[in-house]
């Protein structure tokens, strides 16, 4: 019998979640801004939902200068007023303190390793990791490599950044590919990149 295309439960989130979906979301990327600015987004969510920050990201853009690392990093009180002083933005003090100072911690990142996307992708090997099971819909919160970079970025100063926050953004970024099995997104990923396969047990807490 002929399986029909799906995207994953996705297809029924709104238009901009789609959109997400099916042109970023698991697609492996290697580009330290892009990475910066996925992690600031999901250490803003907590607490949230994704479709509120994908409805803001213009304005989160707007008030942390394109998520430019090396700028964020130099804000002070006054950049901490204005950006909560900015219409429509999230209004939590300790959330945007933090942002400024992971933008700091991130550039450490960056002097240890050359970017921060060397020193993440190292957790994988640089490859695209498939756990069997996900992709007939079993996807955990979070599991054992999430725990691992999450303990790890702590370590380094990061704050809002616990196992599950560290776990959306191992999908986002493309290090674990958790579409669904008959979505095209899941092949495509597995015809163009890296890919290594994992038994779920080996990334169990």
């Amino acid at each position: 019998m002929e399986v029909k295309e799906s995207y994953c439960e996705w297809s029924y989130a709104s238009e901009l979640d789609r959109k997400y979906h099916d042109n970023e979301w698991g697609l492996p990327i290697h580009d330290d801004r892009k990475q910066f600015e996925y992690l600031s987004l999901e250490c803003f969510q907590c607490g949230l939902s994704w479709e509120l920050m994908l409805k803001k990201r213009e304005i989160f853009r707007c008030c942390f200068d394109n998520f430019d690392y090396d700028k964020v990093a130099l804000y002070d009180e006054l950049d901490v007023e204005r950006i909560l002083n900015t219409e429509g933005m999230i209004r939590s003090v300790q959330k945007i303190r933090a942002e400024i100072n992971n933008a700091k911690c991130f550039q450490k990142i960056r002097e240890e390793f050359g970017s921060f996307d060397d020193y993440l992708w190292g957790f994988s090997q640089g490859k695209t990791i498939y756990y069997k099971g996900h992709a007939e819909g079993s996807i955990p919160v979070s599991n054992g490599l999430s725990d691992k970079v999450s303990k790890d970025l702590k370590k380094r100063g990061f704050k809002y950044v616990g196992t599950i926050t560290i776990y959306s953004h191992l999908q986002a970024c493309g290090i674990i590919n958790d579409h669904d099995e008959h979505c095209p997104c899941f092949r495509k990923i597995l015809d163009n990149y890296p890919v290594i396969w994992k038994r779920r047990y080996k990334e169990v807490k």
